[in-house]
């Protein structure tokens, strides 16, 4: 089988002019801006509507992540067997359902927290399958070689909707009450189905499996893939280590600003909006940052330069010192961005299209279902040593973990490879299938030579 391309013509001019990839980016931004209200409004309700404990606005902030370590693995192998794009209609009309369900209850005043859980959990269920079926889906929208202008659109379309998102958020919470920002959310998903349904791109045909063959051999096979790897491994283990801590600390924010450096509701999505504008910077620098020093180099200039910044979330103070709170996100989160704008590419062209939502779920259930974990591993340190103390000791741990992405090959090398290496590992060849591509298309590495372009 052939690696997955657009079924449409490729146009000149860049990716803006193809009508398909205009239709996802639009609908994946609108939810986004959907969800980065959620981010403010969800935590808000907890804290003043409910006045949840900070044990308990951290378990909300894990439950939407659980079930990537519930389900995470499976959902993986599933995504591999069915169409994409219905999968992530149905996905989308559930979360709406969900959320429009939350300022229902509040406004027949039976909202407990309780509720709130249980909507957090379900819709990470449908994020968890979104997910993954859109990182598999875009390669069947885009043409190959324009999968790294594709998903430098979409990370900074993804920063620039959490900067407007969380500030709105923050803005309906103090205007309307902090449950009208779930309405918001559900409205739109609505906005992101539409779009899905106007895409006319003919997705191939996922891979049937035989029949004899079992959903866990599946499984299976997406893990040693990913375990055997190289560079796989060593990005998954620096991804989970890095989840977990950046978690912890996020998952303090809503308290830390409320209760410690009192800040008023309105404001609080502004200031947590500080990291969407390092965001947008980061896809902005990271094509540049590939093309001038290697994507291998690039990646690794983001996340040394960057992960020391967040022990300036700590020294936040009332009054102006609180800015340090935001410009610590935001230079975090150009690291983080900019990093994964250069993973996600090679990622999508490094792993055999057949295996791409397996090896995805396995990187994802790792990375993710670290969430969890550290939403109340942030709690417990929070309730244990107080609020600051806990983010000192997790930004901390941030601010040196980058020298986890010096055990593997990455510093060996000045570019990421798109292929992997020869060798016997299950799964790395197809039966029946030549190794590589079957397009024939010339083996190149992500990034090259800096030319000015």
């Amino acid at each position: 089988m052939s690696t997955p391309t657009a079924t449409a013509p490729r146009l000149r001019g860049g990716l803006l002019r193809q009508r398909d990839f205009r239709l996802l980016w639009a609908g994946e931004t609108t939810s986004r801006f959907g969800s980065n209200i959620t981010g403010v409004a969800m935590p808000l309700v907890a804290v003043v509507s409910l006045q949840a404990s900070t044990f308990w606005v951290s378990a909300l902030a894990a439950a939407a992540w659980l079930p990537w370590l519930l389900v995470g693995l499976p959902a993986g192998a599933w995504v591999d067997r069915l169409p994409r794009r219905p999968l992530m209609l149905v996905c989308n009309l559930g979360s709406l359902v969900l959320l429009a369900g939350v300022p229902l209850a509040a406004w027949l005043d039976v909202l407990t927290m309780t509720h709130l859980m249980v909507v957090a959990l379900l819709t990470g269920l449908a994020n968890v399958f979104f997910s993954i079926a859109y990182r598999v889906y875009l390669p069947s929208v885009v043409h190959r070689e324009d999968l790294a202008e594709a998903n430098t659109k979409l990370q900074g379309s993804e920063s620039a909707a959490q900067l407007a998102g969380l500030g709105a958020g923050g803005m309906l919470a103090g205007a309307l009450g902090a449950v009208s920002g779930l309405l918001v959310n559900a409205a739109t998903f609505l906005a992101s189905t539409l779009c899905l349904l106007g895409i006319r791109s003919v997705e191939p045909r996922p891979e049937t499996p035989p029949a004899s063959r079992p959903l866990r051999q599946d499984v299976r096979d997406g893990l040693r893939y990913t375990m055997d790897d190289p560079y796989l491994r060593v990005l998954t283990a620096y991804g989970t280590v890095t989840n977990l801590l950046l978690t912890g600390y996020q998952a303090l924010l809503t308290v830390f600003l409320v209760r410690d450096l009192g800040v008023d509701e309105s404001a609080v999505g502004w200031l947590l909006a500080g990291a969407g504008v390092g965001g947008l910077l980061g896809a902005v620098v990271a094509g540049a940052l590939a093309r001038r020093l290697g994507s291998a180099r690039g990646m690794l200039l983001c996340k040394f330069a960057t992960a020391p910044f967040g022990l300036l979330v700590p020294l936040a103070e009332p009054g102006w010192r609180v800015v340090l709170l935001a410009l610590g996100g935001a230079v975090l989160a150009l690291g983080v961005v900019s990093a994964n704008v250069i993973q996600g590419t090679f990622r999508q062209q490094y792993c055999p299209p057949h295996l791409l939502g397996r090896i995805t779920a396995s990187m994802s259930v790792a990375n993710f279902g670290a969430i969890p974990v550290g939403s109340l591993l942030g709690g417990v340190l929070g309730g244990a040593l107080g609020v600051r103390p806990a983010l000192w000791l997790l930004t901390g741990g941030l601010a040196v973990s980058s020298a986890l992405l010096l055990v593997g090959p990455l510093r060996a090398h000045r570019d990421l490879p798109t292929e992997p290496p020869e060798g016997p590992a299950p799964a790395r060849r197809r039966p029946g299938a030549e190794q590589g591509a079957a397009d024939g298309s010339p083996r190149t590495v992500i990034g090259h030579e800096g030319d000015g372009e």
